[in-house]
Protein backbone atom coordinates (compact mmCIF):
# COMPACT_ATOMS: atom_id res chain seq x y z
CA UNK A 1 0.00 0.00 0.00
CA UNK A 2 1.19 3.51 -0.53
CA UNK A 3 2.63 4.93 2.64
CA UNK A 4 -0.21 7.44 3.08
CA UNK A 5 -2.93 4.81 3.36
CA UNK A 6 -3.02 3.53 6.95
CA UNK A 7 -2.50 -0.19 7.41
CA UNK A 8 -5.47 -0.20 9.80
CA UNK A 9 -7.73 0.94 6.95
CA UNK A 10 -6.42 -1.86 4.75
CA UNK A 11 -6.90 -4.45 7.49
CA UNK A 12 -10.45 -3.25 8.10
CA UNK A 13 -11.32 -3.51 4.41
CA UNK A 14 -9.70 -6.94 4.12
CA UNK A 15 -11.55 -8.24 7.20
CA UNK A 16 -14.89 -6.91 5.98
CA UNK A 17 -14.28 -8.44 2.56
CA UNK A 18 -13.43 -11.79 4.15
CA UNK A 19 -16.57 -11.58 6.30
CA UNK A 20 -18.73 -10.94 3.24
CA UNK A 21 -17.01 -13.72 1.29
CA UNK A 22 -17.75 -16.15 4.12
CA UNK A 23 -21.37 -15.03 4.20
CA UNK A 24 -21.62 -15.65 0.45
CA UNK A 25 -20.14 -19.13 0.89
CA UNK A 26 -22.58 -19.90 3.68
CA UNK A 27 -25.52 -18.68 1.59
CA UNK A 28 -24.37 -20.66 -1.46
CA UNK A 29 -24.65 -23.91 0.47
CA UNK A 30 -28.28 -23.16 1.34
CA UNK A 31 -29.56 -21.78 -1.98
CA UNK A 32 -30.89 -23.38 -5.14
CA UNK A 33 -28.32 -24.33 -7.83
CA UNK A 34 -28.90 -21.39 -10.21
CA UNK A 35 -28.49 -18.84 -7.44
CA UNK A 36 -25.55 -20.83 -6.06
CA UNK A 37 -23.66 -20.23 -9.33
CA UNK A 38 -24.13 -16.45 -9.07
CA UNK A 39 -23.09 -16.46 -5.41
CA UNK A 40 -20.01 -18.54 -6.15
CA UNK A 41 -19.03 -16.09 -8.92
CA UNK A 42 -19.24 -13.29 -6.37
CA UNK A 43 -17.14 -15.36 -3.95
CA UNK A 44 -14.50 -15.63 -6.68
CA UNK A 45 -14.62 -11.86 -7.25
CA UNK A 46 -14.17 -11.27 -3.52
CA UNK A 47 -11.26 -13.77 -3.52
CA UNK A 48 -9.52 -11.64 -6.17
CA UNK A 49 -10.25 -8.41 -4.31
CA UNK A 50 -8.91 -9.80 -1.02
CA UNK A 51 -5.81 -11.27 -2.66
CA UNK A 52 -5.05 -7.95 -4.35
CA UNK A 53 -5.39 -5.98 -1.11
CA UNK A 54 -3.30 -8.51 0.80
CA UNK A 55 -0.58 -8.47 -1.86
CA UNK A 56 -0.43 -4.68 -1.84
CA UNK A 57 -0.14 -4.61 1.93
CA UNK A 58 2.55 -7.30 1.84
CA UNK A 59 4.57 -5.38 -0.79
CA UNK A 60 4.53 -2.28 1.41
CA UNK A 61 6.04 -4.28 4.27
CA UNK A 62 2.85 -4.92 6.20
CA UNK A 63 1.53 -8.24 7.35
CA UNK A 64 -1.93 -8.71 5.83
CA UNK A 65 -4.67 -10.29 7.88
CA UNK A 66 -6.04 -13.59 6.66
CA UNK A 67 -9.18 -13.87 8.77
CA UNK A 68 -12.40 -11.97 9.09
CA UNK A 69 -13.69 -10.33 12.23
CA UNK A 70 -15.47 -11.97 15.14
CA UNK A 71 -18.46 -9.80 14.31
CA UNK A 72 -18.55 -11.28 10.83
CA UNK A 73 -18.53 -14.79 12.28
CA UNK A 74 -21.37 -13.96 14.67
CA UNK A 75 -23.33 -12.28 11.87
CA UNK A 76 -22.86 -15.28 9.56
CA UNK A 77 -24.09 -17.75 12.19
CA UNK A 78 -27.01 -15.53 13.17
CA UNK A 79 -27.99 -15.05 9.52
CA UNK A 80 -27.84 -18.80 8.92
CA UNK A 81 -30.03 -19.42 11.93
CA UNK A 82 -32.54 -16.75 10.91
CA UNK A 83 -32.68 -17.98 7.31
CA UNK A 84 -33.87 -21.38 8.47
CA UNK A 85 -37.03 -19.70 9.74
CA UNK A 86 -37.64 -17.66 6.56
CA UNK A 87 -40.46 -18.75 4.29
CA UNK A 88 -38.50 -17.81 1.17
CA UNK A 89 -34.89 -18.58 2.07
CA UNK A 90 -33.30 -17.67 -1.25
CA UNK A 91 -34.96 -14.26 -1.16
CA UNK A 92 -33.91 -13.68 2.44
CA UNK A 93 -30.30 -14.61 1.59
CA UNK A 94 -30.32 -12.28 -1.40
CA UNK A 95 -31.42 -9.36 0.75
CA UNK A 96 -28.89 -10.13 3.49
CA UNK A 97 -26.08 -10.38 0.93
CA UNK A 98 -27.21 -7.22 -0.86
CA UNK A 99 -27.07 -5.37 2.45
CA UNK A 100 -23.56 -6.73 3.13
CA UNK A 101 -22.17 -5.81 -0.26
CA UNK A 102 -23.71 -2.35 -0.06
CA UNK A 103 -22.02 -1.81 3.32
CA UNK A 104 -18.67 -3.01 1.94
CA UNK A 105 -18.93 -0.74 -1.08
CA UNK A 106 -19.69 2.20 1.20
CA UNK A 107 -16.63 1.38 3.35
CA UNK A 108 -14.41 1.41 0.29
CA UNK A 109 -15.88 4.71 -0.85
CA UNK A 110 -15.39 6.20 2.65
CA UNK A 111 -11.78 5.02 2.74
CA UNK A 112 -11.15 6.57 -0.69
CA UNK A 113 -12.74 9.85 0.38
CA UNK A 114 -10.74 10.02 3.63
CA UNK A 115 -7.31 9.18 2.21
CA UNK A 116 -5.05 11.39 0.10
CA UNK A 117 -5.78 10.95 -3.62
CA UNK A 118 -2.33 9.57 -4.47
CA UNK A 119 -2.70 6.76 -1.94
CA UNK A 120 -6.09 5.45 -3.05
CA UNK A 121 -5.14 3.88 -6.38
CA UNK A 122 -5.26 0.32 -5.06
CA UNK A 123 -8.69 0.94 -3.55
CA UNK A 124 -10.02 2.59 -6.70
CA UNK A 125 -8.97 -0.49 -8.71
CA UNK A 126 -11.33 -2.57 -6.57
CA UNK A 127 -14.39 -0.43 -7.23
CA UNK A 128 -15.32 -2.09 -10.57
CA UNK A 129 -15.32 -5.48 -8.83
CA UNK A 130 -17.49 -4.16 -6.03
CA UNK A 131 -19.83 -2.43 -8.46
CA UNK A 132 -20.18 -5.72 -10.37
CA UNK A 133 -21.25 -7.53 -7.20
CA UNK A 134 -23.53 -4.62 -6.37
CA UNK A 135 -25.25 -4.87 -9.74
CA UNK A 136 -25.66 -8.64 -9.38
CA UNK A 137 -27.21 -8.36 -5.96
CA UNK A 138 -29.33 -5.31 -6.84
CA UNK A 139 -30.72 -7.20 -9.84
CA UNK A 140 -31.41 -10.31 -7.76
CA UNK A 141 -32.98 -8.29 -4.95
CA UNK A 142 -35.25 -6.56 -7.44
CA UNK A 143 -36.49 -9.85 -8.88
CA UNK A 144 -36.78 -11.44 -5.44
CA UNK A 145 -39.63 -9.13 -4.48
CA UNK A 146 -42.05 -10.79 -6.86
Amino acid sequence: MPRHLPASTCHTLIRRSIDLRQLYRHAATACEPGLRMVLNDNVHTLDLLIADLQAQLHVSGGRPCARGSWRGTVHRHLAGWLMRTAARRDHAWIHALAHGERALLQRFEQAIAAAPAESTLVLRRQLPRLHGIHLDMHSLAGTARY
